[in-house]
């Protein structure tokens, strides 16, 4: 290759006005692409163009591959511009390599300006400078969609979307499909997703090809967002419908379906996929395990959760830091703190799986306990580590020192936590704070209610019907069908019951779903953008916490009024102080306010709209609230089944709350202690003594500690069963002094 290009050159200066032909140049570039020469393509470039020939598209697209393989973007971006400027004919082909080594590298905005350029050209809206005739291919449109998606570049994904739809020579193939269902589905729009599967089956029955069809990523993709937006049941129906089609679960199948079942606390279903992937030979990840161990610790099944981990490491998984962060914190949450402070310990004397998260864990359950001296010793360790001790830890450290009293204690902050500028922001933010507290503005009038209520609580029902929204609602797919015109079902299809669901989507459905999956964080921690509202929730936890709500309400008056948004967090924090002060109006306030600001409502919503009935003497239409939650996605943690028996039981509902409680062993959750005081009391306070102490036993069997709680519970009971023994004792007595032997 070098003498090719020494005898290139000569030619040039051994004859004076020597050009050479375009067929020399493709020759030569060829070999320089083959070679690896590519250093030297831009000077011969220039020489080209001073001869003033052109090569072929397809020797430029060589040099484009060659320049994108090497790393060096610029160049061939430079040789784009070199091409369009000299007139070449160009196919979008040539385009399709820049687009994907773009759009794989991260440079999404260049990928997606460039693209756009090439939409104008088609369009013939680039003053008739065309370059381009058609499109690029779908591999390098899938790649940028793929791009953007991972971007989170949601309104120009949208925006790419759209254009395409317009364009009639165009048509996703199944990877662009799989791709667009995907992104729609993990950004909450379920409808726009079931609507592009819709469009692919119709696709596949008017295709001769087979390119259209759905394959196994495309049910993959629908059912991870089934389980995304709560719709587990969906999903396992899906899925049992797979497996006696053509298409097989794989392994991503099941790893999908395990952590939706975990998350919505469908911990029986999750131990039962989990059993059968194993059965069907597929080797459980670290993913899977993580997922079910955090879902057996949630649902308090302690040593199910030690023993999977025992197995886990016999069966050769790699635990993660992740895993022992699970671990960690699932005993400091089932009332095992020696053993987590234990691990913990253990696994800093290894110097590994230790990071940020672990620290952050420990530092929390140490302020829940008081030890704040220990606390600030372990964060200033963290930080000697090399680990950054982020907003969370800082925010759970004040709330510790306002809990114990300790107003002093934040300047302390600075002494143990020496790195990066996050403390002196939050210090400056509290004194800001504090100063807006004794001065506030007065933004709004005199007497106006901070939660103007409308109508009354009892209206709730109609209020969990428009927070659920219109969604599919699978539960109730025998009523649709008689409301719905015929649609003839697919014999062939692989899951006719996911063709139901896509039969059943409105154009209505693309909008976002007001009721939220994922508990509210205090912190979201996302940056300078979060840190107001951040601050705001972590000090509306601090007042509230000691009965301060008065200085709550105006913190929240406050900082809402300099255009903080509040969060769900926020709200229901307000919320659970009015509720317990038996403030309902003001609660159904809190609650117009968050359908008017368009504020997801979470799972601790609804235990708060439980608990608000239930002082209202309405625990009647709780069930029918619950059953809108769980038709929509919804689930019933360990905390919402102790709301709901706790509320059915004390309005005299013995036998609802008796059902509720084992349903929730049905479902795979262990009741706790708060569980079973409340059904001992409710039990005696009712005169079922019988069952309630056959409750207090199967406490006791279960191997679930009593508290100081359970101990008023069993005086009260003791003195019922003493009044009862009386009793009887009397009627004996008197029967016996009236001659009867009955």
């Amino acid at each position: 290759p070098s003498k090719k290009l020494d005898f290139f050159n000569w030619c040039r200066s051994f004859k004076p006005n020597f050009k050479h032909s375009a067929v020399t140049y493709s020759h030569i570039f060829r070999t320089l692409c083959r070679s690896g020469f590519v250093e030297e393509v831009p000077n011969l470039l220039f020489l080209m163009k001073e001869d003033g020939v052109l090569v072929d598209s397809s020797t430029f697209k060589l040099l484009l591959d060659a320049f994108i393989r090497s790393g060096k973007f610029d160049t061939a971006l430079e040789i784009l511009d070199y091409m369009e400027e000299s007139g070449a004919c160009l196919n979008a082909s040539v385009y399709d390599s820049v687009l994907v080594a773009l759009a794989r590298k991260g440079q999404v905005g260049l990928a997606l300006s460039m693209f756009c350029k090439l939409l104008e050209a088609c369009n013939g809206n680039d003053n008739g400078n065309s370059v381009v005739s058609s499109l690029p291919g779908s591999v390098a449109i899938n790649e940028l969609l793929v791009a953007l998606k991972k971007a989170d570049m949601r309104a120009e994904f949208k925006q790419i979307f759209d254009k395409l739809r317009e364009k009639k020579d165009f048509e996703l193939d199944t990877c662009g499909y799989n791709i667009c269902i995907h992104t729609f589905g993990c950004w909450g729009d379920l409808g726009a997703s079931l609507s592009l599967f819709k469009e692919m089956k119709q696709k596949e029955k008017s295709s001769s090809s087979c390119s259209f069809g759905p394959d196994l990523c495309t049910y993959n993709s629908l059912i991870h967002i089934l389980c995304s937006v709560g719709k587990v049941k969906d999903a396992l129906i899906v899925w049992e419908e797979l497996k006696v089609s053509g298409h097989e679960p794989d392994v991503f199948t099941y790893r999908i379906l395990t952590q939706g079942c975990s998350k919505s606390y469908k911990i029986n279903d999750a131990m039962k996929i989990f059993s059968e992937m194993q059965y069907n030979g597929f080797a459980p990840d670290t993913v899977v395990y993580n997922s079910l161990l955090n879902g057996l610790f949630k649902a308090r099944k302690l040593m199910e959760a030690c023993q999977l981990f025992e197995k886990m490491v016999q069966d050769g998984v790699r635990a993660s830091c992740w895993t022992y962060n699970i671990m960690i914190d699932g005993l400091f949450r089932n009332g095992r703190a020696e053993a987590a402070y234990t691990l913990f310990c253990d696994l800093k004397k290894k110097g590994q799986f230790v990071d940020g998260v672990t620290y952050s864990i420990v530092v929390l359950q140490l302020c829940r306990e008081g030890q704040l001296e220990e606390a600030l010793q372990l964060v200033e360790e963290m930080e000697d580590r090399g680990f950054l001790v982020d907003l969370v830890t800082i925010t759970s450290l004040l709330v510790g020192f306002y809990k114990q009293g300790r107003w002093d204690w934040t300047e302390r902050l600075m002494k143990h936590i020496r790195g990066g500028n996050l403390v002196p922001n939050v210090l400056k933010w509290k004194a800001n704070m504090e100063a807006l507290m004794k001065n506030p503005p007065k933004n709004r009038k005199d007497y106006t209610p901070l939660f103007p209520s409308r109508g009354d609580f009892i209206e709730i029902r109609s209020f969990a019907g428009q927070a659920m929204g219109n969604n599919i609602d699978s539960e109730d797919c025998d009523e649709k069908d008689q409301e719905m015109p015929f649609i003839e079902t697919d014999q062939w299809s692989s899951s006719p019951y996911m063709d139901q669901l896509a039969n059943q989507v409105k154009s209505s459905e693309h909008s976002s779903r007001l009721f939220s999956l994922r508990r509210g964080q205090r912190v979201k921690e996302k940056g300078i953008g979060s840190f107001d509202v951040d601050m705001v929730n972590t000090f509306l936890s601090i007042f509230l916490a000691k009965g301060k709500l008065s200085l709550a309400c105006k913190l929240f008056e406050v900082f809402t009024d300099m255009g903080v948004d509040p969060v769900s967090y926020t709200y229901n924090s307000i919320m659970s102080s009015f509720v317990k002060k038996g403030y309902i109006n003001e609660a159904w306030g809190v609650l117009n306010e968050m359908d008017e600001k368009v504020c997801p409502t979470d799972v601790a919503t609804y235990n708060l709209i439980i608990q608000g009935l239930g002082k209202v003497g309405r625990a009647d239409i709780a069930s029918s609230i619950l059953e809108k939650l769980m038709k929509q996605g919804g689930y019933l943690d360990i905390v919402m089944y102790n709301t709901l028996i706790n509320a059915l039981g004390k309005a005299g509902y013995i036998n609802e709350a008796s059902k509720l409680f084992e349903q929730m062993r049905s479902s795979g959750i262990n009741p706790d202690v708060i569980t079973y005081n409340t059904l001992i009391e409710v039990h005696t306070k009712a005169g079922q003594l019988k069952d309630a102490y056959r409750y207090l036993k199967m406490m006791l069997d279960a191997g679930c500690s009593p508290n100081h709680v359970t101990d008023t519970i069993l005086d009260n009971l003791g003195k019922e069963i003493d009044k009862l023994r009386l009793q009887k004792a009397s009627i004996v007595c008197t029967n016996n002094n009236n001659g009867d032997d009955s």
